[in-house]
């Protein structure tokens, strides 16, 4: 997600625009870690702070061709607030932005060849021998930012083991949109720089580990946040 320089004051009235982010998760032998970075300080939207990688969908993403596709919960989950088209779309966006922000790789091994018109880091997947494979995603949480913001957007925040990531436990690289790239342990996440919506997906990822409740993943409800609360869920 690229900054551009700050060219009036926030505008209560600009439209969410749709985003996707992914949370990264890998095991270790001292427990659950989540792969993070931390925003440039010259950033218009949530400055120095730590994030997950992510970012505004792109309309090319949905010409991706993708070797597995979302499962049929995740996609009805997502299609309560879009269409079926556009719940695809986000997925693959959310997988396109951990690609250039970090330079991991979530797919399988795949001929597919995508199309010359996709953005390069999809590419960077058919040099690879791999595709996108969207049936590794589970869905955690939507988010619309509130008004005043120089920037809003309507993100919905994905999770997925690192284990079907090419490149999780190589050096980090990426584009340069995010700065001390590294794995975080998912109770520290808390302890740094962060926004509040960070945090909260980072508890609920944690809890449907721990299975707090005695709800698995799949029986967890969607929490969708507005003006730093739970409004509904999907």
């Amino acid at each position: 997600m690229t900054s551009q320089p700050e060219s009036s004051a926030p505008n209560k009235h600009v439209r969410p625009k749709d985003a996707a982010t992914l949370v990264l998760l890998r095991k270790s032998s001292s427990g659950a870690e989540i792969l993070m970075g931390r925003r440039r300080q010259n950033h218009v939207f949530m400055p120095n702070v730590f994030v997950f990688p992510g970012g505004r969908v792109e309309s090319a993403d949905a010409k991706v061709l993708a070797a597995s596709e979302l499962r049929d919960d995740i996609r009805d989950r997502l299609m309560i607030s879009c269409s079926e088209r556009r719940a695809r779309t986000l997925a693959l966006s959310a997988i396109r932005e951990t690609a250039e922000e970090t330079g991991v790789l979530v797919g399988v091994r795949s001929t597919l060849k995508q199309k010359k018109s996709v953005p390069a880091a999809w590419r960077a997947f058919s040099d690879a021998g791999l595709a996108p494979a969207l049936d590794t995603l589970d869905y955690v949480a939507r988010a619309i930012t509130p008004p005043g913001n120089p920037r809003r957007f309507h993100a919905r925040f994905f999770v997925t083991d690192a284990s079907v990531a090419q490149g999780a436990q190589d050096a980090l690289t990426g584009d340069g949109e995010l700065d001390e790239l590294s794995w975080v342990p998912i109770d520290s996440v808390k302890d740094l720089p962060s926004a509040w919506i960070t945090r909260f997906v980072t508890n609920e990822v944690k809890q449907r580990l721990d299975g707090i409740d005695g709800k698995s993943a799949l029986d967890r409800r969607i929490p969708v946040i507005k003006f730093r609360k739970i409004v509904e869920y999907d």
